[in-house]
């Protein structure tokens, strides 16, 4: 794609990653028949081909509008768009180009501008915690909309004395999923006990930053990014931390993606890409040890795995995922539009409900025609979301392998 960037944006940092993503397209609209929005919505402008254009005319000195905002805000962000070009486009990275570019020129409505603030603020509130503890007591009472938000609490479990293991890996608090799934984080802990390793929370770790960062406050997000980075440095020196766990595909998404956004931070940039170097999805640590798991779990749960679109499109890791499920013994069903995103999107099931709504439904019916006992899935905002529009469990993977190893022996294999 040919470019004639604007004179204020042509020298600038931002600029000149966007001109190098946009001349990569080649117009072939292979993205549209793989973008979510596009299927429901049938809008060329609700596509990554025309958010690209719309992205390109802003960048050579068109003026955006509050409708090349709303395009923008309606993209997911799943970048199934990047798995299916051929160019290999940087979509994602264009898309938080533009969509900061045009929050600087386009001003919000009161609303949307409380709603986003209230959003962000809400879920990295220390109060969060015990306002879902409050919400989950009275959950049975709560609006319908609202209570899709409130998933039922299960309590923890102990937790065992992971000190003593040779092999030491960290693990992030996170933001949300402390408050709504703590279950996800104590079956992480026991699983690694299990094979041997020890997992432990650093202190001064919190949010990955994704949720500022897509709700317009990216200069917060690097600050967050920022935190984690000197949460976790000192601990990493001496060498007895192997890898940083992320059990929320989500959270290891962004945190992947930290070296490219400190890229230029002096003070931070080297430190990012060695941490990058250093953060492994849970399934990357447990797959090694399947079978050593597998003796001890059950054969044959009929079970759907759901690969949020942060695990497959973003990391690339699906294919591990349902090989490491496979070979812990879980017999899984194969549905339609495994590649499509469920809706959930973070913040966006919030922001843009009709649209969310449409595609959970639609990877609920396309995995009903299995007809699984339990929906796997590796991301609490992915497990959240699908909960909401099914009676049919769905959990963490990590959380059934946990519940299987702690059922007695000659209760295993019901």
């Amino acid at each position: 794609m040919q470019t004639n960037l604007a004179s204020w944006a042509r020298d600038t940092d931002l600029g000149k990653e966007a001109d190098a993503i946009l001349r990569r397209c080649v117009h072939c609209g292979f993205c549209t028949a793989t973008c979510p929005t596009y299927q429901v919505l049938g809008d060329e402008l609700d596509s990554p081909r025309g958010r690209i254009y719309l992205i390109k005319q802003v960048l050579e000195g068109a003026e955006p509008t509050q409708s090349t905002q709303q395009h923008l805000d309606r993209c997911l962000t799943c970048r199934n768009c990047e798995t299916t070009c051929p160019s290999g486009v940087q979509y994602g990275h264009l898309v938080d180009i533009g969509r900061k570019i045009v929050e600087e020129r386009v001003p919000r409505s009161w609303a949307d501008r409380t709603k986003r603030t209230l959003l962000r603020k809400t879920m990295l509130s220390p109060l969060f915690g015990p306002a879902m503890r409050l919400g989950q007591a009275v959950r049975g009472m709560l609006p319908e909309a609202l209570k899709r938000k409130v998933p039922e609490r299960r309590a923890a479990g102990p937790l065992p004395q992971v000190a003593g293991h040779a092999r030491q890996v960290l693990m992030l608090a996170g933001c949300v999923q402390p408050a709504m799934m703590p279950t996800i984080d104590a079956a992480t802990i026991r699983v690694l006990d299990v094979v041997g390793i020890g997992a432990r929370i650093a202190p001064g770790a919190g949010c990955c930053g994704a949720a500022s960062f897509h709700l317009d406050a990216q200069d917060e997000a690097l600050a967050q990014m920022r935190a984690n980075v000197d949460a976790w440095w000192p601990l990493l020196q001496d060498g007895k931390v192997e890898a940083i766990v992320m059990n929320a595909s989500g959270c290891g998404a962004m945190v992947k993606e930290y070296a490219h956004h400190l890229r230029h931070d002096p003070a931070y940039a080297q430190k990012a890409a060695d941490i990058v170097a250093l953060v492994k999805d849970v399934a990357e640590i447990v797959a090694p040890h399947a079978a050593q798991l597998r003796s001890r779990l059950p054969e044959g749960t009929r079970a759907a795995f759901h690969p949020p679109c942060t695990l497959q499109h973003w990391q690339g890791l699906r294919p591990l995922s349902e090989q490491l499920l496979a070979d812990l013994g879980f017999a899984l069903q194969p549905f339609a539009d495994k590649h499509l995103c469920c809706g959930s999107a973070g913040a966006y099931s919030v922001l843009n409900p009709e649209i969310a709504l449409e595609l959970r439904d639609r990877k609920l019916g396309a995995i009903a025609a299995g007809g699984p006992d339990v929906i796997l899935s590796s991301n609490i905002g992915c497990i959240g979301h699908l909960q909401s529009g099914t009676d049919t469990p769905v959990r963490h993977w990590i959380e059934v392998v946990d519940e299987q190893l702690r059922r007695p022996a000659g209760q295993r294999g019901a």
